[in-house]
């Protein structure tokens, strides 16, 4: 399933708010970090349904993955 165009881009917005509050970066930083991420391939790819999952859920999902690339 695919969700409409607009309301994934609220949420991607709400994500890197979210993103960049809890990694203490600038949203700059945080948008980046997101676009590059393997949470906004399935979100934008409609895989998983990953979109219904809630914000804070795919903040820590991005933000786990930043730990573990980085480690």
């Amino acid at each position: 399933m695919t969700a409409d165009k607009t309301l994934l881009q609220m949420k991607y917005a709400r994500i890197i708010s979210l993103l960049a509050k809890k990694m203490q970066i600038p949203e700059d930083k945080a948008m980046e970090l997101f676009y590059n991420s393997n949470t906004y391939y399935f979100m934008s790819n409609g895989i998983s349904d990953f979109h219904c999952l809630s914000d804070a859920y795919l903040t820590e999902e991005i933000f786990l993955e930043q730990k573990i690339n980085h480690t």
